[in-house]
Order: structure tokens, then C-alpha cells, then sequence
């Protein structure tokens, strides 16, 4: 039967499978403390059994809600920061035609992204294909007042709104936010706006099989049954009934976390598939905010290859030896493109002739983990049969379970932010905001 694999085979040069199985009892603990709800940040554990009990009446809620919506829809605009819109860009870039925005047919709206940042030309441009295209927004936020997303909803209401008139506005909005407080929850009940709840015990970065993943992903044509299935699916085998040699999120956690101790201390997500790149973004925030605290934590990374080794690949291979690498490697291709001879053979690619292009990107895949190991960088290896919904599902649960083993192993606490707060606090004083005038007058001093 076809899966996900784990391999850990090549960190066997660095840390020893007995050094790996030593932690199998240190792993169950922390699964337990998981499972169990008795460690810190339990009241956030709403993500651990979600994917398996979601209804299918609610699957037919939210793709009934939504199909409206999609056809009067050339660009959907997700406004939202950090996990309000990262799982969703993971999943749908990685399944999108590479150049969907340039394709005439598109069979479901385009996906952008606003309130990820600040920048004032993006604004500006996204304003300027606004007014050419018809479009609806998705805004994500509990709160409501979270700067980035808030600045950026308020200019797109506005713009929305005198393009197609208020109550058209009104259909083509939507909300994901808090059951019963926030300003965007009073804003969508005074407007009338359809709204969806973000469950209270699930934080942001654990969010994509939530609303906050599935309402965008439904509304651009991604199959959410099978996104869901292959959650559930994975949720299965990351039990903690399974035992330790067969629970690829227990190996997953123990074995970084050997490699941690042993002195590895930055782990580079790599990939070979040019549409896993948000997958690695979700995956950075979801480990950096999870373990980055208490002075503990690897550091998350992430590399795009074959690109980033005529960039990066010198550091890798010679740089100092800190560093571990978790490939994920992508089985079968959509398509094949064969390479064809050339009579003059100026390139000296002849013996390539007849093979498909995955196989020379297989051939660099290996090439480069031999490489690294022999330059020192222990490497595990993630296998995926293809790229669709049902393993994407399965890879970002996997991801999400080990992340909180992870944390437990690290002896803190994987569900909070607490360092988050720090750049707001001075950005608010900085910007002059009512309530911080001690905290201006502070910083003012120090400028």
C-alpha cells in the first residue's frame, strides 16, 4: 500500500539507532503529555483529533456555501498573516498550474494573498488588478485588529464596496473569526457577512484543516474531502497506540531532537518540487513559532532545490557543521517531458536523450544528499507518492503531531507566542497609537 515514508537511515553516521531508540521512552512521555491534555498550551490541542471528526455535513456546508461564490469569482483575495494564510497558500500552490495567473481558462478563481505585509506599492498594484478583474475576499482573523490584516481589509472593503456597490460587497465577503468577540466578528454581524469560526483551542499555525485552510481552498477548486481524508489517514499512524518503530511522527521528533543534542542545531527543510515552497513557509513558522522560546529550539530553514544549490549548496556542502537536512522528495510527477537528441550535441547532453526531466532531478536529489553526507549533514528523507490533496493531507498532519512531540521533548511550551508581542509593542509606540504614550515617549527616548 502506497504511503509516506520516513527514512532516517542516513543520520546512522552521526547519531546511532540505539542513540534514536534510547528515545522512544522520552517520546511516548511527551506523546502522552500530548494526547492527554496535562502539559502547557492544553487548552490549544483542538487541532489533534480534527481532521477525523469533521463531519461530512459540514464538508457539504462549507462546499455548498461557496460554490456561489466561485463563479462569480476571477481572484480571491485571502487577507490574512502568519498561519491566517500560510497553510492555505501551501496547499493551493502546490497543487495550482504553475502559471494558473497567466492561463486565459481558469476553471476557479486565482488565489492571492493581502495583509501578509505592509508594503504600500503591493497595495497599490494589487489595487490596480483589482479594478481590471472581478473579485471577492476571504479575511482571517480572530481579533480583527492584528495590524497587517486589518490595514489591509480596510482598504480592500473600501475598494470593494465602490467598485460593485455595498450589498454586492456584502456576498462577496467573507469572514473566518472568533464565535462571539473580536472586531471583526462584530463587523461581519453588523454587515451581514457570511462567517466561519476559528475553533478557540486551535492556534493559527495549527489552522489549515480549520475554516481558515478550508473556506479559500474550497472556494479555488481544491478537493478538501481528500485534504481531509489523508489528515485522518495520517492521524491513524501517528497514534501513540502504534508503537514507536511504526509512528513516523514519534521517529520524526526523536531524531531531530537527537540530532539537536548532538550540536545540530538548524534544520533545512529541502525540497526538489518548485510547488513545495509554501509548504516549507508553513513548515518554518510552524516549528520556529512552536520551539522558538526559553533560549531552546532548532532552527527552521528551508532550501528550494535544485535552484538554491548554485546558491546555498556552497554553505551546505562546506559551511560550518551545524546543520541537518529533511528532504521531501515527490515520487511521480503530473506529466512527463522527454529530452530529445541533438545532431550537434553542443551541450553534450546526448546521453540524457530519451529520459524524462524527473529523472535527471531524481539523479540530483541523490547526488546531493551523498554529497552533504559526506560533508557532514546527517539527512532524513520524506517520500510521497505524488502531489495531491489526500498526501498533502497526510504530510501536514505529520508535520503538525511531530511539532508538538517536538515541543514536549524540548521541555516547552509548543502552542504559545509569547515573543510575538515584541515588535508590536514598539511598533505602536513608534506609530503613536492611543493607550501608548508612555511607550512612545520611552522609545522616542532611545531614538
Amino acid at each position: 500500500m502506497e504511503q509516506i515514508k520516513l527514512d532516517i537511515s542516513r543520520v546512522y553516521d552521526f547519531i546511532s539507532p540505539v542513540e534514536i531508540k534510547n528515545l522512544a521512552g522520552e517520546t511516548s512521555k511527551a506523546q502522552e503529555t500530548l494526547y492527554n491534555g496535562t502539559g502547557k498550551g492544553d487548552d490549544f490541542l483542538g487541532w489533534l483529533h480534527l481532521p477525523s471528526e469533521i463531519t461530512d455535513q459540514q464538508i457539504t456546508g462549507i462546499e455548498t456555501a461557496v460554490a456561489g461564490l466561485r463563479e462569480k469569482t476571477e481572484l480571491l483575495i485571502v487577507v490574512g498573516i502568519g498561519g491566517s494564510y500560510l497553510g492555505a497558500r501551501a496547499v493551493n500552490d502546490a497543487l495550482a498550474h504553475n502559471f494558473s495567473h497567466l492561463k486565459k481558462e481558469q476553471k476557479a478563481p486565482h488565489m492571492l494573498f493581502a495583509g501578509q505585509n505592509i508594503g504600500e506599492d503591493y497595495m497599490h498594484e494589487l489595487l490596480e488588478l483589482l479594478e481590471e478583474q472581478s473579485y471577492s475576499i476571504v479575511v482571517i482573523s480572530k481579533s480583527g485588529t492584528t495590524t497587517e490584516p486589518a490595514l489591509a481589509f480596510r482598504i480592500l472593503k473600501n475598494h470593494l464596496e465602490e467598485k460593485v456597490g455595498k450589498e454586492e460587497a456584502r456576498d462577496r465577503i467573507i469572514a473566518v473569526t472568533d464565535s462571539s468577540k473580536g472586531a471583526l466578528r462584530q463587523l461581519a454581524d453588523e454587515e451581514g457577512y457570511r462567517s466561519y469560526v476559528i475553533p478557540d483551542n486551535v492556534g493559527g499555525r495549527f489552522s489549515v484543516f480549520t475554516p481558515v485552510g478550508l473556506i479559500p481552498l474550497a472556494i479555488c477548486g481544491v478537493d478538501i474531502r481528500e485534504l481531509l481524508s489523508g489528515a485522518s489517514e495520517m492521524s491513524q499512524r501517528c497514534d501513540p497506540a502504534k508503537p514507536f518503530e511504526e509512528n513516523p511522527a514519534a521517529i520524526y521528533a526523536a531524531t531531530r531532537n537527537a540530532l539537536y543534542r548532538s550540536g545540530k542545531k538548524i534544520e533545512l527543510l529541502v525540497n526538489y518540487h518548485n510547488k513545495l515552497h509554501y509548504v516549507s513557509e508553513w513548515w518554518k513558522q510552524l516549528y520556529g513559532e512552536s520551539e522558538g522560546k526559553e533560549g531552546k529550539g532548532i532552527f527552521p530553514a528551508a532550501v528550494d532545490n535544485s535552484t538554491d544549490l548554485h546558491s546555498m549548496g556552497q554553505y551546505i556542502q562546506e559551511g560550518e557543521r551545524t546543520l541537518f537536512e529533511t528532504v521531501i522528495s515527490v515520487e511521480r510527477t503530473d506529466h512527463k517531458v522527454t529530452i530529445p537528441g541533438d545532431p550537434a550535441n553542443l551541450d553534450q547532453l546526448n546521453y540524457l536523450e530519451g529520459k524524462n526531466i524527473d529523472h535527471v532531478n531524481k539523479m540530483a536529489e541523490l547526488g546531493t544528499i551523498l554529497a552533504h553526507l559526506d560533508g557532514g549533514v546527517p539527512n532524513m528523507r520524506i517520500s510521497i507518492p505524488a502531489l495531491n490533496a489526500r498526501w498533502l493531507g497526510q504530510l501536514l498532519y505529520f508535520f503538525e503531531n511531530a511539532c508538538g512531540i517536538s515541543g514536549y521533548m524540548l521541555g516547552i511550551n509548543p502552542f504559545n507566542q509569547p515573543g510575538v508581542e515584541a515588535y508590536k509593542k514598539n511598533m505602536f509606540a513608534l506609530l503613536e497609537k492611543p493607550g501608548f504614550e508612555e511607550e512612545t515617549a520611552q522609545i522616542k527616548s532611545r531614538l
